[in-house]
C-alpha cells in the first residue's frame, strides 16, 4: 500500500500505451482549475473501482493550471466562454499523449461562482462550450459533461475523493474499522469497510458530509421528508447490480458559517448591542479611543475599529476565550438575512462510537497555524490551549511571530484572529454538530497522505464509474473469442483428421478394385485364346487345298 503510494509522486508514463487519461476543469468562483488524472486499465475484478490517480509531468509535479478571474465574467459575452477556458484546455492537451486525445473524457464542472447567476446566462455560457470546445480540441466531449453542480454535488464529490484516497472503498481490506449498512429493500445488511466524514470550513461557508450506514434512522416521516434534500444515494459501482459500493450520504452547506464571514456577523451584532446599549443607558462605550468597547475575542491589548453604514466602534482586546464562546453561541442559529442555522437544521444521526471524521481548511488553520495542534483533534487540549493563546498580549504575540514560532503559513490575520476563530470552531463542532467533547476519532489535516485532495478527483470516479464494464465487456468478448478459437482449432483437428481416413480409405478401397480387375483380365485372354483356337483354326483348315 505504501509502495502504491509513493509511486503516486512520481512522473506519470505517457509512453505507455495502456493508460486512459481524463480532464476536469474546476470553475469556481474565484478562478478556474484544470486537473489531468490518468488510470491504467481495469483489473477485471467486477468489485473494484478505477485506480485513478493525478497526472505528474517530467518534473513529478502535477498537472494542474489555475486562471483568474472566475468563468462568470463572461455572463455578460458568454461567447468568450471558450476563450477565457482555452489556456487551461490547451494546458491538458499537451500533457496528455496526442494519441489519446480522442478518447480521453473531458468534464467542465461549475460551483459557487455560476450557481449565483441567472439560469439564463448559465444556459449561454454552457451553450458556447459545447459548441465551440469540440471544434478547437479532440476530447471526448458532449453537452452532457458541461454543467454547474450544485453545493450537494461537490460535498458528495469531496466525500468520494478523500474517501477514495484513504483506501475506504478497497473492502477486501481488512485492517481498517467496518460498519454495518442497511441497504432498505435491496438486500440484507451489509459489512464493510467504515468511510469518513468531513468538515470543511471556508472563508464564507461551512459543509459537513458523512455515510449514513442506518436507512432505519429515517423512520420519522417528518425526518424523511428533511433528508430528501440533504441526503445523496448512489452506487459508485460499474453494475448496478452489484450493491457493495452503494452509498447513503448526508451533504449540507452552511452560507454564512465560514470563519471570515462568521467574524462579520459577530462585529456586526456586537457594534448594534453596544450602540443600543449606549442610547438606553447613556454611555459612550466604543465611541472613542479612551473608552474601547472590550472584546473578548481579541488578544489582550490589540486595538482595533469595526465600521458598519457609518457608524464606527472602537474596540480592544481583553482575551477572554470563554467569554468570547459564550458570545458567539447565539450566532449559530443564523441570522436575518440567511436562513441556515446550525442548531435547527435537520442532521442525519451520526453514531460517534463507530465513526471518523476528517477537518479541513479551518479547522485545521485553527489547530496548526499558531497552536501546533494540528492532526488528532482533543478538544480539552485544544481549549487549553486557544485559552493560553487569548490571555496573552498582543505584543507578545507579535514578538512570538517575528521570531518564528508559529507555522509559517501563519501572519498577521491569523494572529489577530486566531481567538476569535478558535472560540466560533469550537461552537460550530461541539454545539453545533454535537460532536461530544470526548470525541476520539477527529483529525485535522490539510493534505492526505503528503497530497491535497480536490473534489475534482470525486467527480472522474463517479462520472466514469461505469467504464470499467467497458473493460470487463471486451475482456469477456476476447475470452469468448479465444474459447472459440480453441474450440475451432480442436474440431478443426479432429474435421482434417477425418477426411485423411476418409481419403486413405477411398485410395484402399480403389487399390482393391484394382486388384480385382486385374485379377480378372487374365482369366478372360484364356477364355478369348480358347474361343479363337475352336474358331480361327477350323476355319484356317477349310482353306488348305
Amino acid at each position: 500500500r505504501y509502495l502504491a503510494r509513493a509511486e503516486e509522486l512520481t512522473a506519470t508514463d505517457t509512453e505507455d500505451s495502456s493508460l486512459n487519461y481524463g480532464v476536469v476543469v474546476d470553475c469556481g468562483s474565484s478562478g478556474s482549475r484544470v486537473f489531468v488524472y490518468f488510470w491504467p486499465p481495469h483489473n477485471g475484478n467486477p468489485h473494484d473501482l478505477l485506480d485513478i490517480k493525478q497526472m505528474r509531468d517530467r518534473s513529478s509535479r502535477p498537472v494542474v493550471k489555475k486562471i483568474k478571474p472566475g468563468i462568470s465574467v463572461t455572463a455578460a459575452a458568454p461567447e468568450q466562454a471558450t476563450p477565457y477556458l482555452r489556456p487551461l484546455l490547451r494546458f491538458a492537451a499537451a500533457h496528455v499523449p496526442a494519441r489519446k486525445h480522442k478518447e480521453t473524457p473531458l468534464y467542465i464542472l461549475c460551483t459557487a461562482g455560476m450557481r449565483l447567476l441567472p439560469e439564463r446566462q448559465q444556459a449561454a455560457i454552457l451553450e458556447d462550450l459545447v459548441r465551440n470546445v469540440p471544434l478547437e480540441f479532440d476530447f471526448l466531449f458532449s453537452k452532457s459533461h458541461a454543467e454547474v453542480i450544485s453545493g450537494k454535488q461537490e460535498g458528495v464529490y469531496a466525500w468520494i475523493g478523500i474517501n477514495f484516497v484513504l483506501g475506504r472503498f478497497d473492502h477486501e481490506d481488512e485492517e481498517d474499522a467496518v460498519v454495518t449498512v442497511a441497504l432498505g429493500d435491496q438486500g440484507k445488511p451489509l459489512v464493510r469497510k467504515r468511510t469518513v466524514g468531513i468538515l470543511d470550513m471556508g472563508g464564507a461557508s461551512l459543509q459537513i458530509a458523512y455515510e449514513v450506514p442506518d436507512s432505519g434512522a429515517l423512520s420519522a416521516p417528518q425526518q424523511e421528508e428533511a433528508a430528501k434534500s440533504l441526503l445523496a444515494e448512489f452506487n459508485l459501482g460499474c453494475d448496478v447490480q452489484h450493491t457493495g459500493h452503494m452509498y447513503r450520504v448526508y451533504v449540507n452547506t452552511f452560507l454564512g458559517f465560514g470563519g471570515n464571514f462568521a467574524r462579520q456577523r459577530y462585529e456586526e451584532r456586537v457594534l448594534n448591542q453596544t450602540y443600543v446599549h449606549n442610547r438606553l443607558h447613556s454611555q459612550q462605550t466604543g465611541l472613542s479611543p479612551k473608552m474601547p468597547f472590550l472584546d473578548p475575542c481579541l488578544p489582550v491589548g490589540l486595538e482595533d475599529t469595526v465600521t458598519r453604514g457609518g457608524q464606527t466602534l472602537y474596540v480592544r482586546g481583553r482575551g477572554d476565550w470563554q467569554a468570547c464562546a459564550k458570545l458567539l453561541q447565539p450566532l449559530l442559529a443564523g441570522s436575518n438575512g440567511s436562513q441556515a442555522s446550525l442548531v435547527g437544521t435537520y442532521k442525519a444521526p451520526i453514531d460517534f462510537s463507530n465513526s471518523e471524521f476528517y477537518g479541513f481548511s479551518e479547522f485545521f488553520y485553527c489547530t496548526e497555524d499558531v497552536l501546533r495542534l494540528g492532526g488528532q483533534y482533543s478538544a480539552p487540549t485544544f481549549t487549553s490551549a486557544a485559552q493560553e493563546y487569548c490571555s496573552q498580549r498582543w505584543e507578545v504575540l507579535t514578538q512570538r511571530f517575528r521570531g518564528g514560532l508559529y507555522s509559517a503559513h501563519a501572519d498577521q490575520h491569523r494572529l489577530k484572529y486566531q481567538c476569535f476563530k478558535s472560540a466560533w470552531m469550537y461552537q460550530v463542532l461541539h454545539e453545533g454538530f454535537q460532536f461530544p467533547l470526548d470525541y476520539p476519532s477527529l483529525r485535522t489535516a490539510q493534505l492526505v497522505y503528503d497530497r491535497e485532495v480536490q473534489w475534482t478527483l470525486g467527480a472522474i470516479l463517479y462520472k466514469t464509474r461505469f467504464l470499467p464494464l467497458r473493460d470487463l465487456r471486451q475482456e469477456s468478448i476476447r475470452q469468448a473469442h479465444a474459447s472459440w478459437l480453441r474450440l475451432s482449432f480442436v474440431y478443426n483437428h479432429y474435421l482434417f483428421f477425418a477426411c485423411i481416413l476418409v481419403v486413405a480409405l477411398a485410395i484402399v478401397l480403389y487399390l482393391l478394385r484394382l486388384r480385382r480387375i486385374h485379377r480378372r483380365q487374365p482369366r478372360s485372354a484364356q477364355h478369348a485364346l480358347l474361343w479363337l483356337d475352336t474358331v480361327v483354326v477350323p476355319l484356317g483348315q477349310g482353306n488348305v487345298p
